[in-house]
């Protein structure tokens, strides 16, 4: 019966994923808005079925309460964001609230799946980090001094990465977390927000090119010291971040292309000084050659995958234990291997509804300082679903960087989490901007009409005596016309 249950699971997942990620594109193109309502709730009914069958396969092959309680308060918890969050902020993005509370299903799943204790731990800094996030869009939209502190953001996120860089602890070859007694956390993540609010703030105010050389020097910093910590995946998302901003700001290409021989030939140095690298590019490259040691990640996220075929093995089926760190830089395989092929592309597919909201709202958005940041969080977070998951298929190579909002991490989740409530805070300030604008175009629309009602109001006698004055004139004219025949 077990048997059959987790069998039948498979199809069920995948039908229900499927249906899921149609919606997150297809919503869109509705101009009902009691379709496109109706819409969101099948995607948050969607989600919640997804959640209690994962969890009832999950109990049913452990037959431990604890899974069920676990349970319990994931359920509580989602429900109280889409609540919460929809009751404080009605005009807030529907599809980014459910897309982002969908990864965090996924994510808390698949942990429970692999380690329940790692699973709880994340539970709990996202618990905390969602109700932080409940006051981001109100800061985001009231706080105008945000954009008049670019240095501020600039030389504490540099602060930061030097203390990683000379006194972080060292993981997989890389300085990445700083350790308080039991309390460690990567401040590359945090990093991560306050470097594209420099960037943004920056290039707001000026373009001019002594301006973009200073704001250059400063982001390089950030690139050369992560370099130096051997965190290349962080430097390569900095670097691409920058780059897209730099560009979509100035749109000057020699700017931009400037850039990418920059990074190629940092690519070089990189390969030459330092021998993780090399190990990384070799396990690329040819991993099946040195299966034994440097190609052993990836070769068992290869057989993972294609284990996992399209349909999945089903939870607790396969083996996904077996990758080394794969609760943080291969989740992706694990899902791929039990849920199957075409469950891990609806959720690039998710992941991707996710990039093009964050870049749609940029592009909508008029004040500069908000533009650029919601295409410096977009770039972000596109770029780095694509590193992770690149590198999980060997497409390219391992960068060690986390699946936001599923991959296992504290400090990852909480910056993604933060993520998203800052890009809420950008869609309600485009909603502020649409609606001054409507409200400007009613008010001279009602001044039109109230000028036109006032012309009319004032010619109407005119043009009373206008026909008056002709009636007036044809006697005089009979009398003349008399007096010439006479």
């Amino acid at each position: 019966m077990i048997d059959l249950i987790v069998e039948l699971s498979r199809y069920a997942f995948i039908i229900l994923i499927a249906m899921y990620t149609f919606l997150s594109f297809s919503v869109l193109r509705k101009k009902n808005q009691e379709e496109i309502n109706h819409g969101w709730k099948v995607q948050n009914l969607i989600t919640f079925l997804i959640h209690l069958l994962a969890f009832g396969v999950i109990f049913i092959q452990t037959w431990q309460i604890r899974i069920l309680i676990f349970y319990l308060l994931q359920f509580f918890l989602l429900q109280a964001v889409l609540v919460f969050t929809r009751l404080i902020y009605p005009q807030i993005n529907r599809l980014v609230l459910n897309n982002m509370c969908f990864l965090l299903m996924i994510g808390f799943v698949i942990l429970t799946r692999l380690s329940f204790d790692r699973a709880v731990r994340q539970f709990q800094i996202a618990a905390g980090a969602l109700l932080v996030s409940l006051i981001v869009p109100v800061l985001i939209r009231k706080c105008a001094f945000l954009q008049r502190i670019p240095w501020v953001y600039g030389i504490a996120g540099l602060l930061l990465l030097l203390a990683v860089a000379l006194v972080g602890k060292e993981d997989s070859g890389a300085n990445l977390s700083l350790v308080l007694g039991d309390f460690s956390f990567q401040p590359m993540e945090a990093v991560k927000l306050t470097f594209v609010f420099f960037a943004a703030a920056r290039l707001a105010g000026s373009t001019e090119f002594k301006d973009v050389v200073l704001t250059t020097v400063l982001a390089g910093l950030h690139v050369l010291v992560l370099v130096f910590s051997t965190d290349l995946g962080g430097a390569l998302l900095f670097f691409v971040t920058y780059l897209v901003m730099l560009y979509v700001a100035t749109k000057k290409r020699r700017y931009f292309l400037s850039g990418l021989g920059a990074g190629v030939l940092a690519a070089l140095v990189g390969y030459r000084l330092f021998y993780h690298v090399r190990v990384r590019v070799l396990a690329w490259t040819d991993p099946f050659s040195v299966i034994d040691n440097e190609g052993y990640q990836i070769t068992q996220s290869l057989f993972a995958i294609g284990t996992g075929g399209w349909l999945g093995m089903g939870l607790y089926q396969g083996m996904p234990n077996k990758i080394p760190v794969v609760e943080e830089d291969f989740i992706f395989s694990a899902i791929a291997e039990e849920m199957g092929g075409i469950f891990a592309i609806c959720l690039v597919l998710i992941c991707m509804s996710c990039f093009i909201m964050f870049i749609n709202i940029s592009m909508q958005i008029k004040n500069n300082f908000y533009k650029y940041t919601a295409l410096g969080f977009g770039t972000l977070y596109g770029f780095q679903v694509f590193l992770t998951i690149g590198g999980a298929i060997r497409f390219i190579p391992s960068t060690g960087v986390t699946l936001p909002l599923v991959s296992y991490g504290g400090s990852s989740i909480v910056s993604s989490i933060v993520m998203f409530a800052v890009i809420q805070g950008m869609y309600l300030l485009k909603e502020d901007e649409e609606l001054k604008i409507e409200k400007e175009r009613e008010r001279a629309a009602r001044e039109r009409a109230k000028a036109r009602k006032a012309k009319k109001e004032g010619t109407a006698p005119e043009g009373r005596r206008r026909k008056a004055e002709p009636q007036q004139r044809r006697p005089a004219a009979g009398a003349a016309r008399k007096k010439e025949k006479s």
